[in-house]
């Protein structure tokens, strides 16, 4: 059996999605050095041209192009017009997403569990299909889901149910991707500070600085690991919390939690 996963990506382009702030923009300064080459993709393009000059002060080629992970054709527009350009990307980070609390029980929520499901799985779908023609062998592919995929969140079943679902996505991709040695990595924060975490209304164990969470994160990736949760605090109650049964698992959540605010808009 080949074991493709020791063996170093190959030289290339690095494309990150969601690179305009948070883990994104902190994984594109701990790969920053002279000549790589990047390509940023977001939203808003004032961050991600912030980001770029960080990068561009170190050395580095940037493209950005803002663009919404939801649009498939655009996202296939922009892999095709930058795989001419510049030729093989050695590694993708599908990093974008969303969250904010969400409430089965509320209609009113529908167009939110649109948008985080649409965004985080989908979205990430599209960018990694999007740019897959252009990885070499030994190429990876890294998508970030979270421990909120793990087990069910109260006011977050839009957001867990969307980030269990990129882990299941991922470790699928990874074994239709094998025979082409290109290694696929699940990426599985707890608490880091970034604005998505910024307006949570409740306790955050073992909050991690952002800079710090991408320089593990960025370990776990060279390494090639299929799946890495972090800090290493998340990995052991997440192995505690698996193993808890649903209807104990049920009895550790009180009434009235509070939970992450809704969409502002």
């Amino acid at each position: 059996m080949e074991i493709f996963f020791r063996t170093p990506r190959p030289s290339g382009a690095i494309v990150i999605s969601g690179a305009g702030s948070g883990i994104g923009a902190a994984l594109a300064l701990r790969y920053a050095q002279a000549g790589q080459v990047f390509l940023l993709l977001g939203r808003r393009p004032e961050a991600l041209a912030l980001t770029a000059q960080t990068l561009r002060n170190r050395g580095a080629q940037v493209e950005c192009a803002a663009v919404d992970v939801r649009d498939a054709a655009a996202l296939h527009g922009v892999a095709k017009a930058f795989g001419e350009a510049y030729g093989p990307v050695s590694l993708v980070i599908a990093n974008a997403g969303v969250s904010y609390g969400t409430r089965c029980s509320a209609a009113e929520d529908d167009a939110d569990f649109t948008e985080i499901i649409a965004t985080n799985l989908l979205g990430l779908h599209y960018t990694i299909s999007a740019f897959l023609p252009y990885i070499p062998r030994y190429g990876q592919v890294v998508g970030v889901g979270s421990v909120a995929g793990l087990r069910g969140l109260p006011g977050a079943a839009a957001y867990a149910a969307s980030k269990a679902a990129v882990a299941v996505y991922l470790e699928s991709l990874g074994l239709e991707l094998r025979h082409r040695g290109i290694g696929v990595t699940c990426i599985a924060p707890g608490f880091i500070a970034t604005p998505m975490t910024a307006d949570n209304p409740f306790p955050m164990p073992w909050l991690l600085p952002v800079d710090k969470a991408a320089a593990k994160i960025r370990k776990a990736i060279d390494k090639r690991r299929s799946f890495y949760i972090l800090p290493w605090q998340m990995w052991v109650v997440s192995i505690l919390l698996r193993a808890v049964p649903s209807g104990w698992y049920r009895r550790l959540w009180p009434a009235g939690l509070a939970s992450k605010p809704p969409c502002a808009s």
